[in-house]
């Protein structure tokens, strides 16, 4: 449960940090998104330990479900947001 559980913290973080981190290089496009499929991927790995944490510990899976669920919509979002950058960001100024 401990490993796990710090697999889960550091997955967990690493998504916001690879938002801030893209953000902060997004005068560069091509780098922000490549820190938001950074941040997507590490919402699929909090999603899979979720999953690991419900399959092995049934007697407090239902606060874990919640999270699952919660990251899940979060997935969704994060794509969304990807998409929308590919297709709008910086739109009419100079790219570099």
């Amino acid at each position: 449960m401990y490993e796990l559980g710090s697999q889960l913290r550091r997955s967990a973080d690493s998504v916001i940090t690879n938002i801030v981190e893209g953000y902060g290089r997004s005068v560069y496009k091509k780098e922000y998104e490549r820190f938001l499929v950074f941040t997507h991927s590490s919402c699929d790995e909090t999603i899979n330990h979720l999953e690991k944490i419900i399959l092995l510990y049934p007697e407090i899976n239902s606060e874990f479900k919640i999270l699952r669920d919660e990251y899940d919509l979060l997935g969704g979002k994060i794509n969304n947001y990807l998409k929308w950058v590919k297709l709008n960001w910086n739109k009419g100024k100079e790219e570099n």
